[in-house]
């Protein structure tokens, strides 16, 4: 398990941007931890000094006491950490979500982001290895992402797009055929804020329906290539 965690450590190393973390660790993740779910979500407005809870992905559809925790703290957390499996049983009916754990992503002293995890029905609980390994990955995600952002940015006006980079994500699962729910699901967000993201996106790229906007964004890349 150590040499699967070392391989992680690489990958961070190796990227090149935000948008490539979760590629990179895409495989590592997931045999190490054992994890049926799991995601990567950076906080779009980069200039909050405070971090609600609403803004990290809910872990369950009712509530969200590890983000809460994860918010709080900057330290990981799961959930028998924080309740009784008879309550956390009451708070998330999810299947998929019989056992979590989320860690903190941070930059500049501020939460920019968090590592989620979820088992599914039937797989053993998160223990104290898997908080110690979770936030080892997480001070080494925390550590790139303050290398990055220390990088100018260089503005490319050959390629203009008016979409965050959350709503870039959204984009490319639509493009891949993925449903609001599903897309929900690999976000770590509601149906809702898919809803509320997609008609944000449609305004500002003067469309009406997901195909043209993916035909739009193809487009655009194309032209500028």
């Amino acid at each position: 398990m150590t040499n699967s965690l070392h391989a992680a450590f690489a990958a961070i190393a190796n990227v090149g941007d935000e948008q490539e973390l979760k590629l990179a660790l895409t495989d590592k993740i997931s045999e190490h931890f054992g994890v049926q779910h799991w995601g990567i979500s950076f906080i779009d407005d980069q200039s909050k000094t405070e971090i609600d809870v609403s803004d990290i992905p809910a872990v369950c559809l009712q509530g969200n006491p590890i983000g809460r925790y994860v918010v709080e703290r900057h330290a990981p957390a799961h959930e028998q950490l924080i309740l009784s499996e008879q309550d956390w049983k009451h708070i998330c009916p999810r299947h998929d979500h019989e056992h979590v754990m989320t860690g903190p992503i941070v930059c500049d002293g501020r939460l920019v982001g968090t590592l989620n995890l979820a088992r599914a029905q039937g797989s053993p609980p998160f223990d104290g290895n898997d908080l110690a390994d979770l936030s080892a990955l997480c001070i080494h995600i925390s550590a790139k992402i303050a290398t990055l952002r220390a990088k100018p940015q260089i503005i490319k006006p050959s390629l203009p797009n008016p979409l965050t980079p959350r709503e870039l994500e959204i984009a490319e699962l639509v493009a891949q055929g993925l449903t609001n729910g599903e897309i929900a699901a690999r976000l770590w967000i509601s149906q809702n804020s898919v809803k509320q993201a997609l008609k944000r996106m449609f305004r500002k790229l003067g469309v009406s329906a997901r195909t043209e906007m993916v035909t739009k964004l193809h487009s655009t890349i194309t032209r500028n290539l």
